[in-house]
């Protein structure tokens, strides 16, 4: 009874465990508890076990290949079509097992510890930035309501609301001018918070040479640099630079049926934050393009024929590309390399 692979439905108690052997036979069923898999796994003979990318599977992907084990992580909708009947734990296994054997699976990197550190500042710096949204909305929104309208941009609550709240010509109670005052000390401390955090972040994108080459691209800044090392791991995982574009939503969805091309928007597939950088960042490499007086190249041809948005998708989508060349291929990027390649 020698098993060749696994498939394993992570939980946070209670892991199902599906096993077969080289010929397909299922020959393991089992339910195994948190503090019974490494002991299970390093009695086991070195086999191929597949997981869902979910919460804490690059955990058990890094301790599962200390003990000798080949991991592969498969995205969940990937998972999805192998599962036979009603969904459950055991259910679950069996597909992940059997779409782990698939030879045409795509696979999701293992991510190591400092890139999950990394990320983790990251996640925590966009929910600040939410937290930091809604506030100056919420203060905003209830000064409106006694005829009092900011500007829009966090920079302009700073500004006028302490005004305001001195004003006493108009017409807010006491409690209400603290009430504004105790929003606006709030607001103040989350971005302090994000700054912090973009400090941090900044750190390390200085100490990571990789990170800093990535930088050196029009249109990706040490966030955003930061984020596609630590999400990206080892670029040579992906076939091309499409194929990364793909991943994260860049490239057009498909209706396509009969032999005819049918091309839609965007997918808007993948990480939605590192897409929302990417985007941001070719914005300000279209804003910055507007104001030179010397107007050419393939960006500039471009907004010619299509309007800024697109060709902010269109930008975004060409730096990812750059990156994974940059990656893949160990590259520093130039600038002028068009010109150059075309020349030689």
């Amino acid at each position: 009874m020698k098993i060749t692979t696994i498939g394993i439905d992570l939980a946070k108690t209670v892991f199902a465990i599906h096993g077969v052997n080289e010929h397909g036979r299922v020959v393991l069923k089992k339910l195994l508890k948190r503090d019974q898999m490494a002991a299970f796994f390093a009695n086991l003979p070195a086999c191929l076990i597949g997981m869902e990318a979910c919460g804490s599977a690059h955990y058990w992907a890094r301790k599962l290949q200390g003990m000798g084990h080949t991991v592969r992580l498969i995205a969940p909708q990937f998972v999805k079509p192998y599962v036979k009947t009603n969904k459950n734990d055991a259910a679950d296994a069996e597909a992940i097992c059997e779409a782990v054997a698939r030879p045409n699976m795509r696979f999701v990197p293992v991510k190591n510890v400092e890139q999950q550190s990394v990320l983790s500042l990251h996640r925590v710096r966009q929910g600040f930035v939410r937290a930091r949204t809604a506030q100056a909305n919420q203060i905003r929104g209830l000064l409106s309501e006694f005829g009092l309208i900011v500007p829009q941009g966090i920079h302009n609550l700073a500004g006028r609301v302490p005004g305001l709240l001195e004003d006493a010509a108009n017409d807010l109670t006491g409690s209400f001018r603290l009430l504004i005052q105790r929003l606006l000390e709030h607001l103040k401390e989350l971005d302090r918070q994000v700054r912090e955090l973009e400090a941090k972040i900044q750190v390390w994108h200085r100490e990571n040479a990789i990170s800093c080459k990535l930088a050196r691209v029009p249109g990706i800044g040490p966030i955003t640099a930061s984020a596609l090392v630590a999400s990206i791991g080892d670029a040579k995982s992906f076939a091309n630079g499409r194929q990364l574009a793909a991943w994260l939503g860049l490239v057009p969805r498909q209706n396509s049926s009969g032999g005819k091309a049918v091309l839609l928007g965007i997918s808007k597939r993948g990480d939605t934050y590192l897409r929302t950088l990417l985007i941001h960042g070719a914005r300000s490499v279209i804003h910055a393009a507007n104001r030179k007086e010397k107007k050419e190249g393939w960006l500039h041809s471009l907004l010619q024929r299509r309007n800024r948005n697109v060709a902010a998708v269109a930008l975004a989508n060409k730096n990812v590309r750059i990156v994974w060349a940059l990656l893949a291929h160990a590259r520093e990027f130039q600038s002028d390399y068009a010109a150059i390649r075309s020349a030689a």
